[in-house]
């Protein structure tokens, strides 16, 4: 079975605690940590790019944004 994580948006804190009191031990619930892009602009890098895609998953992003919240398995 997978894990499950509910990722809050850092500004919807009343939302983490529902959130947290509302699933309780049985889902992990977090902020959202990502502080935004740490890889470094092309101009500034030393050696070539050795990723290929972003691996960050779109549709994280938009929950976020649009509904303060996202569902993640792992």
């Amino acid at each position: 079975m997978a894990a499950v994580i509910i990722v809050v948006s850092r500004t919807e804190s009343a939302r983490y605690k529902y959130l947290r009191h509302l699933f309780g031990e049985t889902i992990d619930v977090i902020f959202d940590r990502r502080l935004g892009q740490r890889r470094q602009p092309a101009l500034e890098r030393a050696g070539a790019e050795r990723r290929q895609v972003d691996r960050r998953r779109a549709e994280v992003n938009g929950d976020l944004h649009n509904l303060g919240w996202a569902l993640v398995r792992h």
